[in-house]
């Protein structure tokens, strides 16, 4: 299918060339089911950061070592590979709106119980649960949204579902900042994850204006391996799966590990105060959201490979200055946090689009659902690495892993081929 056919088939616009041209190429169906997968995001995003800027208090309120707080991250991230798959088959087999709604009441579930955890034991099985809907929920509106979007197009419309990954992190650091300012932290915590149940508002609306894609709902549900956990591997599909896997671990081993420790480190390292922490952490989320956005546009202009090696690069780079920053230069770590937060973010941009176009529709949620979260779950054993690590190295010095995730992430891109400009199928 060519991409001047799609209007037809689709109700798109994909030459309009104006600055929000890639939203008005949605259509009016399109468009909501941009507002259901970016809200959706945008709020995994924020019940996951309840956890890293809340460590602190945890640790002292449960008398933790680094390990055990690390392991707190990691086997959220574990357990969203499962997650991530189930939810990428049942996206496959009941379609995309109804497994998105599912991924979203659970992680909000989840968080909320955390609140009420009596000891670490509990709080590490319920952080596991909610990594069930945390690892889920990305892969499924990604599809739900790229299925809509033009080949065109379809990179930077991805690119914005990515950065509502930062405007939930800006928003759980805004409500970290008060709570933590006004509440004792034995008690801020635990209203951290309260504040969790916020997602369930969503589901009304996603219930009442969401719907799947005509054209790939139609291709989903006639084809007779939709939803074949098995399929991602056979003969023709196994070299993509093994090297996209590969890509989402290098890729996510290093964000997470920068995600769950830069609050540590800047508290910890720097002496910031709770005030301070936050005034750092918004130059670096104020970068990832314009990283997301420019990753985006950048996937659609120079290819899905050459941004993710570009950006790759560069974060690894900016890890390597962030940690090394002179004690008493905090202004520097302050600058810094933009262009960090900036490289870090926009080589997601393209994970969207780009999984997305190397699965066929039938087995698109699964594909996506299982090497995106595969990836995350062997990667998130870095921030627990980071752990261990930090009572000798220290937190600055065990953070420069991060940077071998980026590399592992470059390699894997030799195994894989280009998709920019490709029509889903």
């Amino acid at each position: 299918m060519s991409t001047t056919q799609a209007p037809q088939v689709h109700g798109r616009q994909p030459d309009d060339t104006g600055a929000f041209g890639w939203l008005r190429a949605l259509g009016p169906r399109g468009r909501r089911a941009f507002g259901g997968a970016f809200g959706g995001y945008a709020l995994d995003s924020y019940d996951y950061f309840t956890l890293p800027l809340s460590m602190v208090a945890i640790s002292a309120y449960f008398s933790l070592d680094n390990g055990q707080t690390g392991l707190l991250t990691t086997v959220t991230l574990v357990v969203s590979a499962i997650g991530g798959v189930l939810a990428g088959i049942l996206a496959d087999r009941m379609g995309r709106v109804k497994a998105l709604m599912i991924t979203v009441i659970t992680y909000a579930v989840f968080t909320v119980l955390c609140g009420f955890a009596p000891n670490y034991e509990t709080l590490l099985v319920f952080r596991a649960l909610q990594g069930l809907g945390f690892g889920g929920e990305w892969a499924v509106g990604a599809i739900l949204v790229a299925e809509y979007a033009s080949a065109k197009h379809r990179g930077r419309t991805l690119g914005a579902v990515q950065s509502a990954w930062a405007a939930g992190w800006a928003l759980a650091v805004l409500v970290y900042t008060l709570v933590f300012h006004f509440l004792d932290p034995d008690t801020a915590w635990r209203v951290m994850f309260w504040t969790g149940a916020l997602p369930a508002l969503l589901i009304v609306y996603i219930r009442r204006n969401v719907s799947d894609a005509p054209h790939a709902e139609e291709l989903r549900r006639t084809s007779s391996e939709r939803g074949s956990f098995t399929a991602v591997f056979r003969k023709d599909l196994l070299r993509v799966t093994l090297f996209a896997t590969l890509l989402s671990t290098g890729v996510q081993g290093g964000y997470y590990t920068l995600a769950t420790w830069v609050p540590t480190y800047l508290k910890t390292e720097r002496g910031l105060t709770v005030v301070g922490t936050g005034s750092y952490l918004a130059f670096l989320i104020s970068g990832a959201f314009v990283g997301y956005l420019t990753g985006g546009y950048l996937t659609d202009r120079i290819g899905r490979k050459n941004n993710i090696a570009l950006f790759a690069a560069l974060s690894a780079a900016g890890i390597l200055a962030y940690t090394n920053i002179p004690s008493g230069a905090n202004g520097l770590l302050l600058v810094l946090g933009f262009p960090l937060g900036f490289c870090m973010s926009a080589i997601f941009s393209g994970f969207g689009s780009y999984l997305s176009e190397l699965y066929p529709a039938a087995v698109r949620g699964t594909g996506q659902g299982f090497t995106y979260n595969s990836g995350r779950a062997v990667g998130a054993f870095l921030p627990t690495l980071v752990g261990f690590l930090s009572d000798s190295w220290g937190v600055g010095g065990a953070l420069v892993l991060g940077a071998a995730g980026y590399a592992l992430a470059a390699l894997a891109l030799t195994g894989l081929p280009e998709t920019r400009g490709k029509e889903l199928t």
